[in-house]
């Protein structure tokens, strides 16, 4: 039980001690990942419709 109180109490310790961004980091980087993430749709999207009609052109 002991130990289990030790952990809780180091994880508050560190807790405390993270630099936390800023609310324009935190957009700006949210921002970036969700531009990443619409590319790489499209991107994965788009290979996906051609491998299709490929496949149907081959079937």
């Amino acid at each position: 039980m002991n130990a289990i109180k030790t952990y809780f109490r180091n994880a508050i310790k560190e807790f405390n001690n993270v630099t936390w961004p800023t609310q324009k980091q935190a957009i700006r980087v949210s921002a970036i990942v969700f531009v990443f993430m619409i590319i790489s749709a499209v991107i994965l999207g788009t290979v996906d419709q051609l491998l299709s009609i490929g496949y149907q052109s081959f079937l």
